[in-house]
């Protein structure tokens, strides 16, 4: 069946970087957009950023523009979201997703910005 296990999250100090990875299993990753989302507390889920098949076209939400980076190893099913800069508002629960008919969800993985 279709998983996706995003793992990275962790607490870090504003101006930190983390890397987040997503490592999906039971369908053909390579045919699919790949999106990473994000939920702060209190706050509705909110698209990050989205990576096309083969990885050569990539966009972002405003918010994040300039810091994070999406990027895909075809080989290894994996999807990443490399975050720069960080700032306490990109506080959240992180979630990896692709659309198959249904949009798909991994479990997520926390990031907590703050000092």
């Amino acid at each position: 069946q279709v998983q996706l296990v995003e793992s990275g999250g962790g607490l870090v100090q504003p101006g930190g970087s983390l890397r987040l990875s997503c490592v999906a299993s039971g369908f053909t990753f390579s045919n699919y957009a790949m999106s990473w989302y994000r939920q702060g507390p209190g706050k509705e889920r909110d698209f990050v950023a989205t990576v096309t098949t083969s990885g050569d076209r990539r966009s972002y939400a405003d918010s994040v523009k300039g810091r994070f980076t999406i990027s895909r190893d075809n080989a290894k099913n994996t999807v990443y979201l490399q975050m720069n800069s960080l700032k306490p508002e990109d506080t959240a629960v992180y979630s990896c997703t692709f659309f198959n008919n249904r949009q798909y969800w991994g479990q997520g993985t926390q990031v907590t910005v703050s000092s």
